[in-house]
């Protein structure tokens, strides 16, 4: 141990420690002041590892589990836990592939393909040697080696999603984390050892198992499973189609542009969603008695390009239908509710004026004619500009906005007259079989660009306001998905090649100094690994043209 000495600011203490202490070591000592487990820290604002040294005077922010960073490393540690006692229970030599596809709520959904049949009894086997990894609180060792020699163990261990990945990776270095012997690459960073992840369970469900976690306003409790029946079928099909076309992962979208086939991909892609849109034409129609089409989901799912290309396959269908959007029916700026901080929670029910509302969907629905209003965001006023409406006894309304699952907001509407559709980027794709992508990543990367665009807002602006978006749809929208009639996903396989050209510009320009830069450090780290890829293939009437602009409609 080094004789020098550095000092270490935490929580406007400062103490001194020899040079190169661990941080482990430093969080030791201040655990009991922190509720939840430390398990990262921010070192003169670089996120870092707790395996780290110090090396240099320095102001540390530890962070927990109970936070964003956080609470994505435990997902990421346990998923390695789980992969190590998975590979040790069933032999390396009878797995074929075994990989993370999407969460379900607090659970991640894993797809298995093996010689071994996949039993309730060995998956208790593997949770118990999960529980013992935790137990003997194994290190997380991680060493940087050529990215030509990750690739050819990758290809070693079978994992040739990896393989395929790193073929296209610009970096001479690829960190590889050891756990009890056993490799894998992640992306993101690590716990320093496997004695805090105590919190988890394991159960079949379905085709594959679920690795039921925390969630990070409760990082020590493992709620139930509960089951998302219509959210499960909705992942399953899109990664099913995904597979079909031999592009369920980043490396094989690198593989199709750089084979000029990028075009294809659009037209294949788009043709699928316009089909998927004309069966919900078709399911509405058949349902004769059905008068209100309450559209909602998420923040930056494409809600008002769906519902304008939903308007038109109705009327494909013979059907009458006229568009609500639920943002004009906004109270007065000054009456919007306020949140725990003080900022006004534009995400809130109650920020709609919902007596107003139901009062003008009432009367439509009983033949009667009505001015609606628009929303002006500038003055924050509803506004009447003549727009009077009658769509007579036969007319659809088709309302977005995303409380539409909430029959608190339409109070007055009959529940057997409304016809509900839950629309989300649910993204299909996945960095490799163990690194999924996460949906809020997609929609934050095309909320930055359209926010950008229209607005004019910076990138740092868009990611300092998201988790506050993220708290508004926990409350007010995913609890309500599975009361939907149908679900629609508006993840564009290929749209992250092309959000790529237009996000990292944007996120380059964060000032390095600021709370944000982490976040838009760990988004540009991750599209580094796409080939970027040109808009000009994708139809006008697209989704992904309401974020990087060139949509027909008015948006």
């Amino acid at each position: 141990m080094s004789s020098k000495t550095v000092k270490v600011k935490v929580n406007d203490n400062v103490k001194e420690f020899p040079e190169n202490t661990l941080l482990l070591n430093i969080a030791a000592e201040y655990q009991s002041e922190y509720g939840n487990d430390i398990i990262l820290a921010f070192v003169n604002n670089k996120l870092m590892e707790l395996f780290k040294p110090i090396v240099e005077d320095c102001t540390i922010r530890f962070v927990t589990t109970a936070e964003d960073a956080g609470h994505k490393t435990y997902i990421r540690g346990m998923i390695l836990v789980l992969l190590k006692a998975f590979y040790a229970e069933f032999g390396g030599e009878n797995i074929e592939k075994v990989s993370v596809e999407y969460s379900l709520g607090n659970s991640l959904y894993f797809d298995y393909e093996g010689k071994v049949p996949l039993t309730e009894e060995r998956i208790k086997a593997v949770k118990e040697r999960m529980h013992e990894i935790v137990r003997k609180d194994l290190p997380f060792i991680k060493r940087s080696i050529d990215t030509d020699d990750a690739i050819e163990l990758f290809s070693k261990y079978g994992m040739h999603d990896k393989e395929k990945l790193f073929r296209y990776r610009r970096t001479s270095k690829t960190n590889i984390y050891n756990l009890d012997g056993f490799e894998d690459y992640f992306y993101g960073y690590m716990p320093p050892s496997t004695g805090m992840l105590k919190y988890f369970d394991l159960q079949l469900y379905e085709e594959g198992f679920v690795l039921i976690l925390p969630s990070m306003k409760k990082p020590t409790i493992v709620e139930p499973f509960v089951p998302r029946k219509k959210l499960y079928i909705t992942l399953r099909e899109s990664n099913e189609w995904a597979k079909m076309m031999e592009v369920d992962n980043v490396g094989a979208l690198n593989d199709l542009i750089a084979q000029g086939k990028f075009n294809e991909l659009v037209l294949v892609q788009e043709a699928l969603q316009e089909k998927k849109i004309s069966e919900i034409a078709d399911a509405i129609k058949k349902e004769k008695d059905k008068r209100f089409i309450m559209i909602a989901g998420p923040s930056s799912s494409g809600k008002t390009t769906f519902s304008h290309r939903l308007t038109i396959q109705l009327r494909a269908h013979g059907l009458k239908p006229y568009p609500i959007a639920v943002d004009n029916y906004f109270v007065e700026r000054e009456k919007t509710p306020r949140d725990e901080n003080g900022n006004f929670n534009f995400e809130s029910l109650h920020a709609i004026d919902l007596e107003q509302f139901n009062k003008d969907m009432a009367d439509l629905m009983n033949g009667k004619t009505v001015e609606l209003p628009v929303f002006n965001f500038i003055t924050g006023r509803r506004e009447y500009k003549g727009n009077y409406v009658n769509i007579g006894k036969d007319g659809i309304l088709v309302i977005e906005g995303i409380h539409g699952l909430n029959d608190e907001l339409s109070y007055s509407l009959p529940r057997e007259r409304k016809f509900k559709i839950y629309i989300s980027a649910l993204t299909q794709l996945n960095i490799d079989e163990h690194n999924r992508i996460p949906t809020t990543d997609g929609r934050l990367l095309r909320r930055m660009v359209r926010d950008a665009r229209t607005r004019g807002a910076s990138a740092q602006t868009t990611i300092s306001m998201w988790p506050s978006v993220r708290r508004g749809e926990e409350e007010y929208i995913f609890p309500f998905q599975e009361e939907a009639d149908i679900m629609f996903n508006s993840a564009l396989i290929y749209e992250l090649a092309v959000l790529k050209v237009y996000a990292e510009p944007l996120l380059f320009g964060v000032d390095r100094n600021s709370e944000e830069y982490v976040e838009a450090k760990r988004l540009l780290k991750f599209l580094d690994y796409f080939i970027g890829a040109p808009a000009d293939a994708v139809p006008n009437n697209s989704i992904l043209k309401e974020f990087v602009g060139g949509s027909c409609f008015k948006v």
